[in-house]
């Protein structure tokens, strides 16, 4: 059954197309979530919340987007706010001084693999590593970055800038095995 006819049919309050929609997506949104949050616990309880959001909401679903990536937006912001409801703080930055990242270069050994690059963006410090996520990983921009943690652009550039230099760090002494 396709995603258009089973949400015509949750607009209904079909719970079997409600459990089908479930099935179909809930692994991937765990995915996702788990990028964000710390625990399995806490990515489970975020993809849950962000799934009966999504169900109470399902009438705005207009199909100007696919639902998975309609329903991604959901996953991540729920873990987004559950981030800023734990008082994430984020570092006080003069712009004037580090000005706007070089976005462009996120070149890394060609030996380093996918994983690795994960596990090190998951070790960042928690303001770099959300920026670095949603950029990088999700593909917000930094506008949609700065109207999502309610931050300037240029503090996204910043911890952008920042936590690709983290990460590169990260990166380089995993590849050479000089710990950090």
């Amino acid at each position: 059954m396709s995603d258009l006819l089973l949400v015509e049919q949750c607009k209904q309050n079909n719970r079997k197309a409600q459990m089908a929609i479930y099935r179909q997506y809930c692994e991937g949104m765990f995915i996702v979530a788990r990028r964000y949050m710390k625990d399995t616990a806490a990515a489970e309880d975020a993809t849950q919340e962000a799934f009966i959001k999504a169900f109470t909401r399902i009438h705005q679903f207009k199909g100007d987007v696919t639902f998975g990536a309609w329903l991604k937006r959901i996953v991540v912001n729920t873990c987004l706010d559950a981030i800023k409801a734990r008082k994430m703080e984020l570092q006080s930055i003069n712009e004037e001084v580090f000005g706007h990242a070089d976005e462009d270069d996120w070149s890394t050994d060609d030996a380093v693999t996918a994983e690795e690059v994960l596990k090190a963006i998951d070790e960042l410090p928690q303001n770099y590593r959300v920026v670095v996520q949603l950029f990088l990983v999700e593909g917000y921009d930094h506008q949609e970055i700065s109207e999502i943690l309610g931050i300037s652009e240029s503090a996204s550039r910043t911890n952008l800038f920042r936590g690709k230099q983290k990460l590169q760090q990260r990166l380089k002494h995993l590849r050479y095995g000089t710990g950090y």
